[in-house]
């Protein structure tokens, strides 16, 4: 695998984010915080354990208006040394076609990792791989919300089916995949749609790759046990719980009047009195909480909290939420920049 030319990461991230709203009225999916951190930062941590992970190109696939304009700036400013290229996808026509518009950027070696897959896996045995390509999945209790790969009796996977109406396989594909070809992608995905091979008018990745083994391609399997989804805000809020609970480090946070009840994340930066953070509370830099209950949450930089106290919400960056101070709690979704008075 991958001796001389650089291994490609595409990571496709042009969807609407229409089931995150109002969140992604003002801002790309990525770019949601979740554990202290935005998606995409928790993403590119995930590639820290590639076998070569000097030798890598980033190609990230941009939605028009807000993710041409904020994810190359995002990227370059906390990632000024990776090389990265950016492809604005302006027609939302699946994975395929997105994958098609990034061609000028691939070859060789790859990987395709969609945006709000965080899964926890150790990447450094990509350099003894010797199948044609790698999906990763993991058994789930309900598979028709996804794809599912079907494995031969040889271990290698016949098929993708994306959207099952059948429940008895349950081998979801969590949306990562090496492929040792690109040319060879490339060449299905062409295929594919010249064939007309779509859902709902989108072209799935996982046709293509069916594609690839129908023209002899081995792809096998890589089962994960841990795959945290950040594609709505339910489960961003179980995925902010997942990963603080994984977090090593103790806060050390001091404020006047503050119990932080652990596994929080806390910006040291904020500025809170009088109130009780956590379990299980993401507050983000420069905000100002003040005679609040924060649980199970996540408070997105520059907020203004008083008088509030809150459960399972999501309060975009630089919004005002004033309470009644009474105590009784709330569950509350906010944009940025919004500002509410109960």
């Amino acid at each position: 695998m991958m001796k001389n030319n650089s291994l490609k990461i595409v990571i496709p991230m042009a969807g609407w984010g229409t089931r995150m709203r109002p969140h992604t009225w003002s801002k790309p999916k990525p770019l949601v915080s979740v554990a202290g951190k935005t998606s995409l930062e928790h993403l590119m941590d995930m590639f820290k354990t590639l076998p070569n992970p000097e030798n890598v190109e980033y190609i990230f696939i941009v939605g028009p208006h807000l993710g041409e304009m904020q994810i190359p700036a995002f990227v370059n400013q906390h990632y000024p040394n990776l090389k990265a290229h950016f492809v604005t996808q302006h027609e939302m026509k699946g994975q395929s076609h997105a994958l098609a518009l990034a061609r000028d950027y691939l070859s060789g070696a790859m990987m395709i990792c969609f945006s709000d897959t965080l899964m926890e896996t150790d990447f450094s045995f990509l350099s003894n791989e010797t199948a044609d390509g790698v999906a990763w999945v993991m058994p789930v209790e309900d598979p028709r919300r996804f794809g599912v790969a079907e494995v031969g009796a040889d271990g290698w996977v016949t098929k993708f089916i994306e959207k099952p109406q059948s429940m008895d396989n349950n081998l979801v594909v969590v949306g990562c995949y090496y492929l040792s070809s690109a040319e060879q992608l490339l060449s299905a995905i062409d295929k594919q749609i010249e064939q007309g091979v779509m859902l709902k008018n989108e072209y799935f990745l996982t046709d293509a790759i069916s594609i690839m083994i129908q023209s002899g391609a081995k792809i096998r399997t890589q089962k994960i046990s841990t795959w945290l989804d950040t594609g709505t805000i339910e489960a961003t809020l179980d995925t902010n719980k997942i990963l603080l609970e994984q977090k090593k480090e103790v806060n050390k946070y001091t404020g006047t009047q503050v119990n932080i009840i652990e596994p929080c994340a806390i910006h040291p930066s904020a500025v809170i009195t009088n109130s009780t953070i956590g379990p299980y509370a993401s507050i983000g830099a420069d905000c100002v909480i003040d005679n609040a209950q924060i649980s199970e949450s996540i408070v997105e930089a520059g907020c203004e909290i008083k008088d509030s106290a809150m459960t399972r919400s999501l309060i975009g960056k630089q919004a005002k939420v004033k309470g009644r101070g009474d105590g009784s709690v709330m569950q509350i979704n906010v944009g940025d920049n919004s500002q509410i008075v109960l």
